[in-house]
């Protein structure tokens, strides 16, 4: 990793945008989440961006929260015993978890970037992908959720209709209102512009 100065000018702007985007509420509700999901062993970040990036960093407690969701005998991220210090090990601990989740079912689009976390790049991206994690577990509701359901918004979910054969011919006699009506539609005293004009 190289170290990086200051920005300045057009990157300066951008990067402030970026940051404007992370959420102090939803930082305080995914931390609740985060300890009441993986115990109190974690424990708790410095209120702010940093606190929160540093706390995430080495991918322990993100490991740790993808794991929760699985049953006991099938943990997708192997978790070290002692954290790892050195930055490919941290690094490849996050991956890990960006994999673990996409497997879950969090879509690509909602995932954040390694250096999004590990450089505080976008710690907005990093909420999103929580939120997105945390939806799909109280969407699933198969008891490995912890915490409470109404911090996270439900996705939607397949309602699937079954139709009979007689339910499907029924439906071809019926003309939907999309279609429109004939009914009073004629071109009396419609007119497109003067009529031609001949100058001889």
């Amino acid at each position: 990793m190289a170290n990086k100065g200051p920005a300045y000018g057009m990157s300066r702007d951008v990067q402030s945008k970026i940051e404007k985007k992370y959420d102090d509420e939803l930082e305080d509700r995914l931390v609740e989440w985060i300890v009441a999901q993986c115990g109190s062993t974690v424990g708790r970040p410095e209120r702010g961006r940093l606190g929160f990036q540093v706390w995430l960093k080495n991918g322990i407690v993100l490991s740790r929260l993808v794991n929760s969701l699985y049953p006991d005998g099938s943990k997708p991220v192997k978790i070290p015993d002692a954290p790892p210090t050195m930055v490919f090990k941290q690094m490849e601990q996050i991956a890990q978890f960006l994999k673990a989740a996409e497997d879950y079912g969090v879509t690509k689009t909602d995932m954040f970037q390694t250096v999004d976390l590990f450089e505080a790049k976008d710690m907005a991206a990093v909420q999103r992908t929580l939120m997105a994690l945390g939806s799909l577990a109280v969407t699933k509701n198969d008891g490995h959720y912890h915490g409470d359901p109404n911090w996270f918004m439900k996705k939607a979910q397949e309602h699937k209709r079954e139709f009979t054969e007689s339910q499907l011919k029924e439906g071809k006699n019926i003309i939907g209102l999309q279609m429109g009506t004939n009914k009073g539609a004629s071109q009396a005293g419609m007119s497109y512009g003067r009529p031609r004009q001949i100058i001889s």
